[in-house]
């Protein structure tokens, strides 16, 4: 299975929406924040346009333009002498980043297992059933673990909830399954714990389960994110 251009958990219903190609700008910003997010860019490192450009066989023109949308995220710095310089993520706003994903996402389950509706419960349970066997053969679970939760949070039954969830969202690293294949067994365990809540229409164990998935994530990737800060040469 080809891993998503979108991450383990959704990002709102924005893309669904357009029905349209993306931009090569879109697509570059995607590939570029991904980096940064999972460490890949540390921090001070300088984006050389040209080198990117040819790397994905384009101009320097929406690389350029890429790069300006990462900088309003205040991932990237550019500056007319010193060019596209990296700000990066610190272990902190990371932390800082899964925490909003666990308290919006805690209130889409939690809403879910009140609207839910039999239709839309089977097809989780689906989404589920799929997981749990591409994980037994250890195949990739990003695309169908985006679609797991995106349903869940269609199910919340609120549009402005679901934009918030993509605005927080596009600060969490794509591949994290790809990062920390160990979390692959935890996160199946905790979906089934999060059907079985939506199943009865317990609101309360619904948001705990999701909450604690994504604390559970944040601890991972903010403790690598610490050890790349510590390694990273001073200055």
């Amino acid at each position: 299975m080809t891993a998503p251009e979108r991450g383990p958990w959704p990002v709102g219903e924005v893309d669904d929406k357009a029905g349209g190609k993306r931009t090569e700008r879109e697509r570059l910003a995607d590939v570029l924040r991904e980096r940064i997010l999972a460490g890949e860019l540390a921090r001070d490192a300088r984006i050389d346009l040209d080198a990117t450009a040819a790397e994905f066989g384009t101009s320097r023109t929406p690389v350029r333009e890429a790069c300006l949308v990462l900088a309003q995220e205040g991932l990237v710095r550019v500056a007319q002498r010193s060019g596209i310089i990296v700000i990066g993520v610190s272990a902190e706003s990371t932390l800082e980043n899964f925490t909003l994903m666990a308290a919006l996402s805690g209130v889409a389950a939690q809403w879910a297992a009140q609207k839910i509706t039999p239709r839309q419960l089977l097809r989780v349970r689906e989404l589920h059933r799929e997981i749990r066997i591409a994980a037994q053969a250890g195949e990739d679970v990003a695309t169908l673990n985006w679609l797991f939760h995106r349903e869940i949070n269609r199910a919340c039954g609120s549009t402005r909830l679901q934009g918030m969830l993509g605005d927080a969202g596009r600060m969490v690293p794509r591949r994290f399954f790809e990062l920390f294949p160990e979390q692959v067994p935890c996160s199946v365990e905790d979906h089934e714990l999060l059907v079985s809540a939506l199943a009865k229409g317990d609101s309360v164990a619904a948001r705990t389960v999701t909450e604690e998935h994504f604390r559970a994530a944040a601890e991972l990737l903010s403790a690598r994110l610490a050890d790349t800060e510590l390694g990273a040469p001073s200055g």
